[in-house]
């Protein structure tokens, strides 16, 4: 006889083997069988509702609301694949999956958008295969909007022997140790390969610390490579390019990029070069001053950003867009998210906690599991990794749900002084940046 723990056991054991049993055909026919997948048919596949309209430009954004005291704004961006509300957290599948965390699952729990990496799949799986597939959201069985990364800052940050010049990023091949050199133009050639709904342009990235004449000549260089990378753009009428504003810690700098960006015809923009490392203070300080610059009628986003009171303070300095392996990875260390920080589940003061991670989250791992089973499980069965994922994942979509909606019903700021109470109920805890930046926007905690 099964004991309950055991019960437990096995049910997620099964869970786990009919997950890994379905076969790649069953989830590509959640995609439309045309191969020119880019155009679609304005159709989710899961549900048969319309989720985005193919007329006009492959994106389109709207503000639908706006929190009278911040900067905070709710809108909809139209894409080719959905219709994504902002503010929005994409999770990361670097190399077109999520780690412990099925496209099926994405779909379940409601997620528009994800984002994949430039330069990893253009080394593995290569766009010939890609193109073959009919682009990547085909070849992952993924119906929604996909958002990729030039592959820029993986190469410099990652890889020893990299070398930037005029041309582009000179870099030794990680797989088979052979000479590569990633420009604008080939990084552009990719990413209309891979089909994205945004891509990125090619920058020249520096560390966030980076001081001097070094910081200066990234700008203008990231500058002169998003007019390589628009002239090479082939697939304009469905494809969205977003040019990075650069500049480092250096508000001159930041206002010289922004003011040459702005004059391209692009259809929205990111925010690079920061959560690398700088403190706090001038994290949001950076982030206070592009959303002052940037347009009003065009999403930002703010690149490898997640931890939740970043998510929180950036909504309210007015950033609409996120990306982070933050969820995916904590949880592949035992780590679960919720409104209080994250806790350890291998921590033996869980072995006894019957309560689900997060009792007012509705995802599957907490309507099923308790803590107590996921500390017996999580240091000895690979499925533990992708059960919390599922909820760290559903944790930062619905963090930004609520905050969509609170800005909706013009209760932002006090959902902000609520959020920050239970991550902090010791109020002298706050840290001072966080103070800070929220006041900046007129929101005291």
């Amino acid at each position: 006889m099964f004991t309950p723990s055991a019960v437990l056991r096995h049910r997620a054991s099964k869970c786990a083997n009919a997950f890994l049993k379905m076969s790649s055909a069953t989830i590509l026919n959640n995609v439309p069988s045309n191969p020119h997948h880019h155009k679609g048919d304005g159709v989710e596949h899961t549900t048969g509702k319309p989720v985005r309209n193919e007329d006009g430009p492959p994106l389109q954004y709207r503000v639908t609301a706006r929190c009278t005291r911040s900067k905070a704004r709710v809108g909809v961006m139209s894409l080719r694949h959905a219709d994504v509300d902002t503010p929005v957290f994409m999770p990361v599948g670097t190399q077109g999956t999520l780690k412990g965390i099925l496209p099926e699952q994405l779909l379940e729990l409601d997620c528009r958008i994800m984002l994949s990496n430039t330069y990893h799949l253009g080394m593995r799986p290569g766009t010939d295969v890609l193109e073959k597939a009919g682009g990547l959201h085909r070849f992952m069985g993924w119906p929604r909007g996909l958002l990729t990364d030039s592959g820029g800052f993986q190469m410099v940050s990652l890889l020893q022997l990299a070398e930037i010049t005029e041309q582009g990023v000179r870099f030794q091949s990680p797989y088979d140790g052979s000479e590569c050199m990633l420009t604008p133009e080939r990084s552009m050639e990719i990413q209309n390969a891979i089909g994205a709904d945004i891509m990125m342009q090619l920058d020249d990235v520096v560390k966030t610390t980076t001081t001097g004449p070094r910081v200066e000549e990234a700008m203008h260089r990231t500058i002169r490579w998003l007019d390589r990378s628009i002239a090479a753009h082939a697939r304009d009428d469905e494809q969205s390019i977003f040019p990075i504003v650069q500049g480092g810690l250096q508000p001159d700098l930041r206002r010289v990029c922004t003011d040459e960006l702005t004059k391209r015809n692009t259809r929205g923009f990111a925010v690079g070069g920061l959560s690398g490392g700088e403190s706090k203070d001038e994290f949001w300080r950076t982030v206070h001053l592009c959303t002052d610059l940037l347009p009003e009628d065009k999403p930002r986003y703010l690149m490898g950003v997640g931890f939740a009171e970043d998510l929180v303070v950036c909504v309210a300095l007015g950033i609409d867009m996120f990306d982070c392996v933050f969820p995916t990875r904590t949880a592949r260390f035992g780590c679960a998210l919720t409104r209080a920080g994250q806790i350890n589940l291998k921590q033996r003061q869980f072995a006894q906690d019957q309560r689900p991670i997060d009792e007012e989250c509705e995802c599957s791992t907490c309507r099923t599991y308790s803590r107590a089973y996921l500390h017996h499980i999580v240091t000895v069965e690979p499925v533990a990794c992708s059960i919390v994922t599922v909820h760290n994942v559903a944790f930062q979509l619905r963090l930004m749900r609520d905050m969509r909606q609170a800005i909706t019903e013009d209760r932002f700021p006090e959902f902000v002084q609520e959020y920050i109470s239970i991550r902090y109920p010791d109020d002298t805890a706050i840290p001072q940046w966080i103070r800070e930046a929220l006041a900046a926007v007129n929101i005291t905690v």
